[in-house]
């Protein structure tokens, strides 16, 4: 007997919560004839097991005539688990109600109840205009119109045949609208999935020539919630791209108010809700409005109990990247790198309690964060095994941002730690990478030059010169947009002038917070 088989069904167990659970063993127990439940058993035995394993399965069920056709019951069990959860959401979600409305009308209309069935389609219909849910109409009209036909046009009247293809022509103008948005969406992400923000001319007019072809489509009469969204959605990534931060978060903030105004879609779409937050929360700061990102993170810490959300093991993960990486952020920001050192340990507990489960990128940019942390206490050795995380993962996608600056992160390191026969390789190895990777931007290119300057550098003074001269051209490019992304992964004028004055990187950026903090 094989030790794998496929991990469908332990993926979907895993990923129940405990109410979930609860819910499908009482959902079983209703729907299964005969005294005994094997698909509870084995979905106990399953969940208990922290990797599938079918040989543990049928060791553990030796001689239960289920095994016999295993391939079926598995398969029954998993169907079985998807019908209970769609019991246990059915009242959730505005779609799923007009859903079974609609469903509802047509099993009334087999039985030849008309009457009955326009009054279920009546129903579908107000509650799908209530929640401007539009485009669910076509399928009430695709209804409508059996009805119509087979009642052979009685008690119809021309203005009902001129509604439905009122509604149809509505439909198909959102429905090409929708699609188009989404494509330019798309590409706009897929672009700064590879490139991300803005960082020359060519990136500008790249993401100037799709806010065009946005601006240009041709909007539909009626507008539903899921165009205001996508709307809000394409509007945040492109000014983000385009590094205008205040319209980004104006955009970003509209889509907030849009989904506490249709609170049910909070519980129905979580992870949009987190994002959200997140994405605020990242431009709050930057921006140095601090009282409300500790604000924006006690509601991100609390929205699933506050809307009554039920968590699964993809919510929690995102919480816990999400939450950790702002606490990272606040508190390296304003200096205080013990603090930050304080949560570190929980951060290592979740990354062996989730593992694979964090998306590489996510744990990057923990990892990052806690590298800078480390940093700032002086702990070289510490802060060089987190960037080492980072530059080692080969599952992280070489095209990220991350991975530059945590290369250059580790010029610094290596510089700090007095590592002379590394850096020569180190700053060839890097320069490599973002010459061969197309990432030979301004910050990038006088930072290698002057730090290859550095460590070929005699003396003390020689070597203050060129920190003079690095900090000169540095503050340059620091108020130049295409060059900002690289202050925000790291304080480089921070590091720059605790060299110069030869104080502590940490005092250095304490005063750099209060100075800009007054």
């Amino acid at each position: 007997m094989p030790k794998t088989a496929s991990p469908a069904l332990f993926e979907l167990i895993s990923s129940m919560s405990k109410s979930e659970k609860r819910y499908f063993k009482l959902f079983a127990s209703r729907h299964t004839i005969g005294d005994e439940n094997n698909y509870v058993k084995i979905f106990d035995f399953i969940e208990s097991q922290q990797s599938f394993n079918e040989e543990e399965i049928y060791e553990h069920f030796s001689g239960e005539a289920f095994l016999n056709k295993f391939s079926i019951t598995k398969n029954r069990l998993y169907e079985q688990i998807m019908r209970s959860l769609d019991s246990y959401y059915s009242n959730s979600s505005i779609d799923t109600q007009v859903h079974r409305l609609i469903h509802g009308a047509q099993i009334l209309y087999n039985k030849g109840l008309y009457d009955h069935a326009k009054r279920q389609l009546l129903s579908a219909e107000k509650l799908a205009e209530k929640n401007q849910r539009y485009l669910l109409l076509q399928q009430v009209n695709n209804q409508l119109r059996d009805i119509i036909e087979t009642e052979g046009y009685r008690n119809h009247s021309e203005k009902d045949l001129e509604k439905i293809h009122h509604t149809d022509h509505l439909h198909r103008e959102m429905q090409a609208y929708l699609g188009e948005l989404w494509i330019l969406k798309s590409t706009l992400f897929m672009y700064m999935n590879q490139k991300g923000k803005s960082r020359s001319e060519g990136d500008l007019r790249f993401f100037q020539n799709l806010f065009s072809r946005y601006q240009n489509l041709k909007k539909p009469q009626k507008v539903s919630y899921e165009i205001t969204y996508l709307e809000n959605h394409f509007e945040s990534a492109y000014y983000f791209a385009i590094h205008d931060k205040q319209g980004s978060l104006d955009a970003l903030e509209r889509n907030l108010r849009l989904m506490k105004k249709h609170d049910q879609m909070i519980v129905s779409s979580p992870n949009k809700y987190l994002s959200l937050l997140t994405n605020i929360i990242h431009l709050e700061s930057a921006a140095g409005n601090f009282r409300k990102v500790h604000d924006l993170l006690k509601e991100l810490k609390f929205f699933t109990s506050n809307y009554n959300i039920p968590l699964n093991e993809d919510l929690e993960i995102k919480l816990f990247s999400s939450t950790f990486s702002t606490e990272l952020m606040l508190f390296i920001h304003k200096a205080e790198f013990d603090k930050a050192l304080s949560i570190e340990q929980e951060i290592i507990d979740g990354f062996k309690r989730f593992g694979e489960g964090i998306t590489p990128l996510r744990k990057a940019y923990l990892a990052f964060n806690l590298a800078v942390a480390n940093f700032g206490t002086n702990n070289f050795s510490r802060s060089l095994y987190w960037v080492n995380e980072i530059l080692n993962d080969g599952d992280l996608d070489q095209k990220e941002d991350i991975i530059a600056f945590a290369k250059i992160l580790n010029l610094i390191i290596h510089y700090e730690l007095k590592n002379d026969q590394l850096l020569p390789y180190a700053l060839k190895s890097t320069a490599r990478f973002l010459k061969k990777r197309n990432r030979v931007y301004r910050f990038e290119t006088v930072f290698l030059k002057h730090i290859r300057k550095i460590s070929n550098a005699d003396d003390r003074f020689e070597v203050e010169q060129v920190l003079k001269s690095i900090e000169q051209e540095i503050d340059e490019i620091a108020s130049d947009p295409f060059e900002s992304v690289a202050f925000e992964y790291f304080d480089f004028r921070s590091w720059l002038k605790s060299k110069i004055k030869n104080i502590p990187f940490s005092i250095a950026k304490r005063e750099a917070y209060l100075s800009n903090a007054s």
